[in-house]
């Protein structure tokens, strides 16, 4: 710790309980940013820091260093790269919790460190800075004001799942207070999220879909006439999703895209269903905008909402509910929505942040007129 030279510090408390800790910036000679956070009831001091190395380090008496560069790997679409999905989030806390509680590391400090390979250190700074926000309580700004602290804490932006040049970029602040934000209207709970039942359903075979709100809204692949393996790519028919649906209180399924199964299939089988097609890559208008929002403001059950992916439209008219109702920003809402299912928002995602922007203000004023 001698050759480190401290930059900020920021104290933290966690509620409920009296565990008070510090979150500091220090900096090495030769440019290393860590991020040390000691919790004082819990861990001895100096026991958790972050740091962006050039080769991989070895453990020592004093210290014990891990790295998720290769355990946590986000699965691209085409150029995007992160942020890492809410199942991977979950797994890195418990790592990161089950080494600050090991007796073995009690004396130790513990090293979470990545490489200099901008996106791995993107993906490892939210995952760093989320455990602060969600478990150390942390705000958002709290957590990326210490990562950018010092020399060499610049952090390459999110960018939707597309080719090309993106012109629209999500931070790691934007992850972090979407994180925040679902947080604090109990999207997620960690000590009751089932991880297994996540990464089953988020695979295309069993079912490819996502809660983005639970309990409210459910995005999944548009299904098919038949369930069936097509050029390796598995296909699910309507009646498919009828069991998790009904188990699950998904009383109504909205399809954005082209028609491409008989909406019938879910109608005899006592779901509502409603179309409301718009183009893939570009926004919904007013009219579309407003009913789905009615539709969802109606029905007393769940919402299952898909468009040919369930990526890009699916998250557009999801996010505009999250804003009116839990008035998330729109780039908040792009951040969970990506946490929740990696993908969506895509294409011309920057139209999409401008429309949710001016939609957000427009049900915001419809709310206000309906009080």
């Amino acid at each position: 710790m001698s050759s480190l030279v401290k930059c900020s510090t920021i104290f933290i408390t966690k509620p409920h309980c009296s565990i008070y800790g510090v979150m500091s910036v220090f900096m090495a000679p030769e440019g290393l940013l860590f991020i040390h956070v000691c919790t004082h009831v819990f861990y001895s001091s100096d026991r958790l820091y972050f740091a962006t190395l050039r080769s991989k380090p070895k453990s020592t008496a004093n210290t014990h260093y891990f790295c998720t560069d290769d355990e946590f790997i986000y699965e691209n679409f085409y150029a995007d790269f992160g942020p890492l999905n809410l199942a991977m989030l979950y797994r890195y806390s418990c790592k990161l919790n089950k080494k600050l509680k090991s007796f073995t590391l009690t004396r130790k400090r513990i090293v979470h460190y990545t490489s200099f390979d901008q996106r791995k250190r993107a993906n490892a700074a939210v995952l760093i800075a989320a455990y602060a926000v969600i478990y150390l309580k942390k705000t958002p700004e709290e957590a990326y004001r210490a990562l950018i602290s010092g020399s060499n804490a610049s952090y390459l932006p999110f960018r939707d799942a597309s080719f090309g040049n993106c012109t629209y970029n999500l931070t790691i602040l934007d992850c972090l207070q979407g994180i925040w934000k679902a947080l604090q209207h109990g999207f997620f709970d960690f000590e009751t999220f089932d991880v297994d039942e996540y990464e089953h359903y988020e695979r295309v075979e069993n079912g490819d879909f996502n809660w983005i709100v639970p309990g409210k809204f459910l995005a999944f692949s548009g299904p098919h006439p038949k369930s069936k393996i097509e050029n390796g790519y598995p296909l699910h028919a309507p009646e498919a999703y009828f069991p998790y649906f009904r188990k699950h209180n998904i009383t109504t399924v909205v399809r954005l895209n082209k028609k491409i199964y008989d909406a019938k299939r879910f109608t005899d089988a006592g779901f509502d269903h409603y179309d409301l097609f718009f183009v893939d890559g570009s926004t919904p208008n007013d009219v579309i905008t407003r009913r789905f929002l009615h539709i969802c403001e109606s029905t007393d059950g769940a919402v299952a909402v898909h468009c040919k992916a369930g990526l890009g439209r699916t998250g557009t008219l999801i996010g505009c509910y999250l804003m009116k109702h839990y008035h998330f920003t729109a780039a908040e809402t792009i951040a969970w929505i990506r946490v929740c299912r990696p993908g969506s928002v895509i294409v011309l995602s920057h139209r999409c942040n401008s429309h949710m922007d001016s939609e957000e203000a427009k049900v915001e004023s419809h709310a206000s007129s309906e009080t």
